[in-house]
């Protein structure tokens, strides 16, 4: 670890003096791209984070939101709180302990605001599936969550899987946790009034874990799983564990003034973050942080990223009882200082080590000015294609295929919450203390984001939306992880504020606030730059806990609503950043993101609460034709045809209608259908594509052919993961 000189200057111009090695490192960490967000923060402002619900906005471990009140319209003093990050590199020089760790920190990110942690969901992004690395790395990832995850009692409900070749050498691991709490128990990382104590409370701190914040700041290089290893942290589940169960008594019996994770920079960065952002200061004795390894010194003691710890401040008279709750579950406890309203000072064997101002070391970092171009759009190049053999690649590529590998390895119903489980289009869990369901949707899509990144991440907002709305949920707050490659490359830093900038965009367009989230950037390696990536995390409630099947049934008619190419014999069907062309090759322009988007999505949320319902899925990775394949299911089947308006007489206009990508579109299956064309009248464009079928099987029907896939056949098209790693 080292500072670098234009830091060093304005950190020395402000001490008036050298820096000790120890406050060189701690501005070296909290300075860093990880913590400082310095070539980001620019653009952030991009975001509206307010709205009614919003009790907590950005800027503190994790948002807290008010879900509605049932019986009034208003909302109620039942909160959950919303937090996600990155744990990108660790997850590449180490999968199991890289990826285990992400989960381990969100969850105490969670836990610092007063929240139990309900719910887990989990983006991942890897290289090519047919790379034995990006095997290795995936299969270690995924066991990593799951073995977190499960031990600590947290399930997960939500999620999403992509593999693109330019994940290769950098993938990505974003890890987002929903909390549940309310008016009188929430905290934050707030310092209140000096001479309360600091107290250290979880495992023992060791070496492990040391310049994590910095190594998260930089690229990956060639020898990075040998050299960076000991920056990528090591979990202890059953320690944190015990540390929920601990933190919950601390707070049912309101012993904590405030609270902070101890994450990236370790106790210097949860301490004097929790200081400055009360305005205050501190003063530290690091001799007396309980160790787990002999002769550390101050800046180890400083630094190091074990896993598991808390910091807490606590009134003096309060001292003495989490002393023994900490007791009681066998949890470390050690009282490291206390706040003052002076500088962040810290000691250690009566040697100062550190000397600064809180503020400063937290918020002084000078902000990047860096060029940036705008991407180009490609030209219209379609291939020519035989369609079944082009509808069973699709549908039996990794990106499109089952996840069921994935999710079965987690406890998803731990808590007995879940009411939809993974592999839908969102999961829900019961918040029975409000009377609402809450339902959760992550991801991105590297595909479109590639293609066209701000149109890639409009589309991306709009795609989490629908997968909510699906479940009958209105939308209520969103958090992002946004991950990039080398800022300082003026292609990736375009393409970086273009997914910024189109979040932003269609989250305000859907009046959803975006309350927090997480910058990755120098997810860039030999083998180049990642797509830009922009996960998110959305949140939305339903009046109860049930939602409609994605599954067919065997009554109703099949309608695809909001499907412009079809509506509109002028509209060209847009393949570009679809997995059609990434599987036969040639490029087009990314499909437009309609402008009612907000609308279309309060409609829907509508409409799949209604009894004449009998299935609604949303239509994205792959198109309409991976959306009919996963309809498909033991009881039931699909009859679908290419309808005749909307001018598809071209073979390559029936392809483009099969498998382009364009976002806000979704299947409703319904008993009425001229209901739900009353609806969406003026709103969004009903077009008849179908019916269900009592034969468990897909039947297809255009101009030049007919396909044919009983549900048997469809499930072995599906399994190429399961058949590939089981």
């Amino acid at each position: 670890m080292s500072l670098a000189d234009s830091d060093r200057e304005l950190v020395e111009e402000e001490l008036g003096r050298e820096a000790t090695p120890a406050e060189a490192a701690l501005f070296e960490n909290l300075w860093s791209e990880h913590c400082a967000y310095r070539s980001s923060r620019p653009l952030l402002s991009a975001f509206d984070s307010e709205g009614e619900q919003v009790v907590v906005g950005p800027g503190d471990d994790a948002a807290v939101v008010a879900l509605p009140n049932p019986d009034t319209e208003g909302y109620s003093d039942t909160y959950v709180t919303l937090g996600i990050e990155s744990h990108n590199h660790p997850s590449y020089v180490d999968p199991f302990d890289g990826a285990a760790t992400g989960v381990g920190g969100i969850v105490r990110d969670t836990m610092s605001m007063g929240a139990y942690p309900i719910a887990l969901a989990d983006s991942l992004y890897f290289g090519a599936f047919d790379r034995e690395h990006s095997k290795y790395l995936f299969e270690g990832v995924v066991e990593g969550i799951s073995h977190y995850g499960n031990c600590i009692g947290v399930p997960t409900v939500a999620g999403s899987v992509d593999f693109h070749a330019d994940y290769e050498g950098n993938p990505l691991v974003n890890v987002a946790c929903v909390g549940l709490t309310d008016e009188d128990r929430m905290i934050t990382a707030v310092a209140q009034e000096p001479g309360n104590k600091l107290v250290l409370v979880g495992n023992a701190t060791g070496r492990d874990g040391l310049g994590g914040a910095s190594f998260a700041s930089e690229d990956l290089s060639e020898d990075a799983e040998t050299e960076d290893r000991p920056a990528v942290q090591v979990g202890d589940p059953y320690a944190e564990k015990l540390l929920i169960e601990t933190n919950e008594v601390l707070v049912e019996e309101n012993l904590v003034e405030s609270a902070r994770d101890l994450g990236a920079a370790g106790l210097g960065g949860a301490s004097s973050e929790l200081v400055a952002k009360g305005g205050l200061g501190a003063d530290l004795r690091l001799e007396d942080v309980h160790q787990r390894e002999p002769n550390m010194n101050a800046l180890e003691i400083l630094l190091a990223e074990s896993q598991e710890r808390m910091c807490y401040e606590v009134a003096p008279e309060n001292v003495e009882r989490v002393r023994e709750v900490c007791e009681r579950f066998d949890v470390g406890c050690s009282v490291i200082g206390e706040v003052t309203d002076g500088n962040y000072v810290a000691t250690f064997e009566g040697e100062t080590v550190v000397d600064v101002d809180a503020h400063f070391l937290g918020e002084g970092a000078p902000m990047n000015d860096l060029d940036w171009e705008e991407p180009t759009e490609p030209e219209r190049d379609l291939p020519t294609v035989d369609l079944p053999e082009a509808f069973e690649a699709v549908v039996s590529s990794p990106n499109t295929a089952s996840k069921r590998w994935v999710y079965r390895q987690y406890d998803h119903e731990v808590g007995v919450r879940t009411s939809v489980r993974p592999g839908d289009d969102a999961g829900v869990v019961a918040v029975r203390e409000a009377g609402v369901g809450v339902a959760i949707s992550s991801g991105a899509a590297p595909n479109w984001t590639s293609a066209a990144p701000y149109e890639g991440a409009r589309a991306v907002a709009l795609e989490n939306a629908t997968n909510l709305a699906a479940k009958g949920a209105t939308p209520l707050a969103a958090v992002d992880c946004l991950n990039g490659g080398n800022p300082e490359k003026p292609d990736v830093y375009g393409g970086f504020k273009g997914i910024v900038d189109g979040l932003a965009d269609m989250c305000s367009d859907l009046d959803v606030p975006v309350v927090g989230g997480n910058v990755s950037l120098y997810n860039d390696s030999p083998s180049g730059p990642i797509p830009p990536t922009p996960t998110l995390a959305m949140v939305g409630s339903t009046p109860d806990y049930d939602a409609p099947s994605m599954a067919a049934s065997a009554e109703g008619e099949l309608l695809l609503v909001g499907d412009r190419v079809l509506a509109d014999p002028d509209t060209e069907a847009r393949l570009g950043g679809s997995e059609y062309l990434r599987q036969q090759g040639g490029s087009d322009r990314f499909p437009s993101v309609p402008e009612d988007a907000s609308a279309f999505v309060q409609l829907l949320a509508a409409v799949a609460r209604e009894d004449h319902v009998e299935a609604t899925h949303d239509v994205s990775d792959g198109g309409l034709a991976v959306a009919l394949a996963e309809m498909v299911g033991e009881d039931a089947g699909i009859s679908a045809q290419v309808p005749e308006q909307g001018g598809l007489s071209e073979v390559g206009e029936q392809v483009g209608w099969l498998f382009n990508e364009a976002s806000g579109r979704a299947l409703v299956q319904t008993t009425d259908p001229e209901r739900v064309r009353e609806a969406f009248s003026g709103v969004a464009p009903v077009v008849r594509v179908g019916e269900g079928q009592r034969d468990p099987q897909l039947d297809l029907s255009v101009s030049w052919t007919d396909l044919s896939y009983d549900v048997d056949d469809i499930a072995a098209l599906r399994a190429t993961i399961e058949n590939e790693l089981d």
